[in-house]
């Protein structure tokens, strides 16, 4: 499993817009708005690297009043 979090900036205003959209993508599994320097923080879980990897690239940054993103992939343990 291939975990990370997206700390996502968006247009004034669209923050509740995008939850909605983030709730449509399957690799998401909790997004929240937040205060500060980033708008939503989004939590995804993939099943390979590559899985991960579009999900941010073609699903998250492509969507519609996003600026910006900044990802931080998550080193879990081995099992």
């Amino acid at each position: 499993m291939h975990i990370g979090f997206v700390l996502l900036n968006c247009d004034l205003g669209a923050e509740e817009y995008l939850l909605e959209e983030l709730k449509q993508i399957p690799e998401v599994k909790n997004a929240y708005i937040t205060f500060g320097a980033y708008d939503v923080i989004i939590e995804i879980h993939a099943k390979s690297q590559d899985e991960f990897d579009k999900t941010v690239s073609n699903k998250i940054r492509r969507l519609s009043r996003v600026m910006s993103t900044m990802t931080l992939k998550v080193i879990a343990p081995e099992e």
